[in-house]
């Protein structure tokens, strides 16, 4: 255990180990030092590792979009420390209920120029992408050809190795207790004790982020931990899931990922709860079930496993990502919510170039993404975009 009495300085301390933490301290060690505190035992606990990760280019809105298009190259072709592909095939497929294709035309209208291969199809086309799908159920459908399937693991683990490989140090059971800035530079206190110093404290706690922002002095974001269950059931055996798509409600009621002979399945449920080790609601899961069977000839009852993870989100659905208006030092990193893992390699790209005080990444820039969308100081309640 590192003595009370040793201090140790780096120019930046990363609060949070999820896939935010990591990848911007991926970014920001190849030119400072770098340390980053988990309080968890392992790193990725909370939603990072829980995560049913697929890319896609139509998801979210306008800045996600931008971000996600933008880290698509790195995701395809990334550095050799990222052991093995990240990316599988895996299309996707969403559907509007009957009463609810216009506003499945307006999302595609949205999202065309971002996602060029995206397309409307008919019900009937809807239902031979996806068989089990009830092609009377439905007015349309949104096929997305170009969406994949993410090895969150694999790119959790790249950035972590790319980190080190850099000289970046990583702490576990490091949960911060203290924050404290003194002639410019922050004192950081982890709960065993040992005080750690930076010019630079970067909050990427996920659902955490705003009771970090309360022990530097800064205020609050109105960040909500929502959570969302996860639950597997069995394919039928004489289905291939190997060519089916991502099934998914326009409305979230819930969406259907195939893995092997088991179909990964959620309620798409978003409850708001304090930030802890999620659990599965049995209430959701059966409420999914029923819109599973009413749309599709799925009729599986038994629930293999499930699981729950957080996903947290400011007002307008947006990261949160810039240095604090109100505290010198302080940077976000925080309000990924469902996105973060598609978005990361550019997000992170984006916070290390504010931390250096750079341009923006033009292939971000050009993607009409600006800082304002992502500044601490900007209007939450304001949507981005629909």
């Amino acid at each position: 255990m590192t003595s009370n009495l040793e201090v140790r300085t780096y120019d930046v301390i990363i609060i949070g180990g999820g896939i935010g933490g990591v990848s911007i301290g991926y970014e920001l060690a190849s030119d400072r030092t770098v340390c980053l505190l988990e309080q968890e035992s392992t790193l990725a606990f909370h939603t990072t590792g829980r995560s049913a990760a697929l890319f896609l280019e139509t998801y979210g809105n306008k800045p996600i979009r931008a971000l996600t298009s933008a880290s698509r190259g790195f995701l395809r072709e990334p550095p050799a420390h990222f052991e093995g592909e990240l990316l599988s095939p895996r299309t996707l497929l969403q559907f509007a209920a009957r009463g609810r294709g216009a506003i499945l035309e307006s999302m595609f209208e949205q999202v065309r120029s971002l996602t060029p291969d995206a397309q409307l199809v008919s019900s009937r086309e809807a239902h031979e992408l996806f068989p089990p799908l009830r092609a009377d159920r439905i007015d349309l459908a949104l096929h997305e050809p170009g969406s994949m399937e993410i090895d969150v693991h694999a790119l959790h683990q790249g950035f972590l190795r790319g980190l080190r490989k850099r000289g970046g140090h990583v702490e576990t059971d490091s949960g911060v207790v203290n924050l404290q800035r003194h002639d410019g530079i922050w004192h950081v206190t982890s709960r065993d004790g040992t005080v750690r110093r930076a010019g630079i404290v970067v909050n990427a706690a996920g659902a955490w982020a705003d009771s970090v922002a309360t022990l530097a002095g800064a205020q609050r974001s109105g960040l909500r931990p929502l959570r969302r269950t996860i639950f597997m059931i069995s394919a039928p055996r004489e289905m291939d899931t190997n060519a089916l798509p991502t099934l998914s409600d326009i409305d979230e009621s819930f969406y259907i990922k195939p893995e092997g002979d088991r179909l990964l399945c959620s309620p798409a449920d978003e409850t708001p709860v304090e930030p802890s080790d999620a659990r599965a609601d049995d209430l959701e899961i059966a409420r999914a079930l029923d819109a599973i069977h009413e749309t599709t000839t799925l009729t599986a009852r038994h629930v293999r496993s499930s699981w729950a993870g957080l996903r947290s989100f400011v007002a307008d659905r947006t990261p949160v990502v810039g240095f604090d208006p109100r505290v010198d030092g302080f940077f976000w990193c925080a309000g990924q919510g469902g996105y973060g893992i598609q978005t990361c390699s550019a997000l992170s790209r984006v916070g290390a170039a504010l931390i250096r005080g750079t341009e923006l990444p033009s292939d971000v820039v050009d993607r009409g993404l600006a800082a304002a969308d992502l500044a601490p100081g900007r209007d939450f309640a304001a949507p981005s975009d629909v």
